[in-house]
């Protein structure tokens, strides 16, 4: 067990208003030990250090949910979008082990760790998919079926809703989590958004106790079918914003 790991992780959840099991802490602590090992030899991120991990990786990730209305429904079913190491979506997974997750990344590399974490902390009900957001989004078996759609640090928010909404059933919403100039980009996307569908319904900003960091959490709920169009072809979206005319 890492200690300045876990203590980091206690206290500044405390802070922020997140309790932990346990079970909760013995998984954190797994996930943060072999993500530390995994990383010797495959890149998967600058942060490392225990301390700066648990508020910039773990709790970081738990923001989301206070945009997450989730009430009394259990089953509830998340898409986390260019995944990464697991962030955000396997900290809510282990904190909520009732969620459906799916992982979405386009690099082998990342999805090879995910599988390898997902037996060393050994939980359910979490699939993991190697591919690009604009193929996947097609997918019927995907399109238009979760509750909720995550993604952290992709890309800006007029390129990155085109990449999740397409997944967001009608009355479901999409969160993401930015940095501290988010507020600055729902300008520019403000005309994807409502070409996809939804419509912002709420922000919060954040800082990340510990550090210098700022985090700006963007709620925008779907209210109709996103048009059949949409997700353009791979790469497309990057290259050409809707916002940008």
């Amino acid at each position: 067990m890492n200690e300045s790991f876990v203590k980091t992780l206690i206290s500044i959840g405390k802070e922020l208003g997140f309790e932990f099991t346990q079970q909760q802490l013995n998984k954190f602590n797994t996930y943060y030990e072999y993500l530390v090992e995994f990383n010797k030899q495959v890149n998967l991120t600058s942060i490392t250090r225990p301390e700066e991990s648990a508020v910039k990786h773990f709790i970081d990730s738990l923001t989301c949910l206070y945009c997450m209305d989730i009430g009394s429904k259990r089953a509830v079913s998340i898409i986390d979008i260019g995944t990464g190491a697991g962030f955000p979506g396997m900290v809510l997974k282990i904190y909520n082990d009732d969620f459906k997750l799916t992982l979405l990344d386009s690099l082998r590399k990342r999805i090879i760790f995910l599988n390898s974490l997902i037996s060393k902390i050994e939980t359910n009900d979490v699939e993991v998919i190697h591919d690009r957001a604009e193929n996947l989004g097609r997918d019927k078996k995907h399109r238009e079926m979760y509750d909720f759609a995550v993604s952290r640090a992709v890309a800006e928010l007029p390129v990155l809703v085109e990449y999740c909404l397409p997944f967001v059933k009608i009355g479901g919403c999409f969160i993401a989590l930015k940095g501290s100039k988010g507020l600055d980009e729902i300008k520019n996307a403000e005309h994807a958004i409502k070409e996809l569908g939804g419509k912002i319904v709420g922000f919060k900003n954040i800082k990340l106790p510990l550090t210098a960091a700022n985090r700006t959490l963007i709620k925008i709920k779907k209210g109709k079918k996103t048009p059949e169009k949409f997700p353009r072809k791979a790469g497309i979206p990057a290259k050409r914003p809707l916002s940008y005319k």
